[in-house]
């Protein structure tokens, strides 16, 4: 996985928080020094209070290196995150984050299809500021249900019609066949949004070069109804301590009840905070953010991944 130069721990002062449409808020971020570069894809832990550290993708232009900005969608079900951020985080208070950390990178392409869906259009904002600076041909398709609940309208207007807005209740739903329908060697496909988005995008790319696509998920894909949990034995290599995984219980889990400290967030193979490698055995990946590159080489998310074999080797 791409990970970034330098992830920082800071406390960042809130300075401005502003409403960007229906139920998104625009929380801009300034550092007490020049923040260390970061690139387009990248997300930051927002660590709002006791057990409560939500991940958001950052907004802001990385050139800018005075500020870190993120936009929060207000989630109906909100498992507190985003309630806090709407309705109890104020203009001037600080806020510790963690991060940044890059699971979404961009690749250097001739020509790029962008596509949001909803507040996914975060990550994608950065990525097209980065393709302009680069020169390099770019078209976006961007749904939302309706127009007022999608932020960065007025912003992406300058770019003409490169940019194709379709709020759901106006036109229906994307038409992925108009940007999809014909694989293309010269391009790199980026999506973001909700989960049925990103399976429509998925199967559409099927027939696309092997690489061309390249998703986020703010939400862990769904396992299927065969999936079983089985106990194992897990070797943490560098502490030197063997320990059984229950069924039920994550590796995550027991690395912590034995005491090793692991960086942990989301704890549902999303955010990519816990990734360690696979030494000996065979894993089973559970997660949503590696690449088969990724699993090639190791990588692991002990916070959802499991074992097929019936002993792991951790480099934890």
């Amino acid at each position: 996985m791409s990970q970034p130069t330098t992830e920082l721990n800071l406390t960042l002062t809130l300075e401005e928080k502003t409403l960007l449409a229906e139920d998104v808020v625009e929380l801009k971020f300034k550092a007490r020094s020049t923040l260390p570069p970061w690139e387009p894809g990248s997300h930051i832990d927002l660590l709002l209070g006791p057990d409560l550290a939500r991940q958001y993708s950052l907004c802001s232009d990385p050139q800018d290196r005075r500020y870190l900005k993120v936009a929060v969608l207000r989630e109906p079900e909100s498992r507190g995150g985003s309630q806090f951020v709407h309705d109890e985080l104020k203009e001037g208070e600080q806020i510790q984050i963690r991060g940044p950390r890059n699971n979404f990178p961009l690749v250097d392409s001739p020509r790029y299809q962008f596509i949001a869906g909803g507040i996914g259009i975060t990550p994608i904002l950065c990525m097209i500021r980065e393709a302009e600076r680069a020169g390099a041909d770019w078209h976006l398709l961007y749904g939302g249900r309706r127009r007022d609940s999608m932020a960065y309208v007025e912003e992406l207007a300058q770019y003409g019609d490169r940019v194709r807005i379709q709020p759901q209740d106006e036109e229906g739903i994307l038409d992925l066949d108009s940007v999809l329908g014909a694989p293309r060697d010269d391009t790199a496909v980026y999506c973001c949004g909700p989960e049925v988005l990103l399976d429509a995008v998925e199967t559409k790319c099927s027939s696309w070069p092997a690489g061309a696509l390249h998703v986020e998920r703010f939400a862990p894909k769904k396992l299927g109804d065969d999936v079983v949990d089985t106990e194992f034995e897990v070797e943490f290599a560098r502490s030197g301590i063997t320990a059984t995984v229950p069924a039920g219980i994550s590796i995550l889990d027991v690395a912590t009840e034995n005491g090793l400290f692991v960086l942990r967030s989301c704890s549902e193979g999303v955010c990519g905070t816990c990734e360690t490698v696979v030494m000996e055995g065979e894993p089973e990946h559970r997660d949503s953010v590696l690449t088969d590159e990724d699993r090639k080489e190791g990588c692991f998310m002990p916070c959802v991944s499991r074992a097929c074999s019936d002993r792991l080797v951790l480099d934890l």
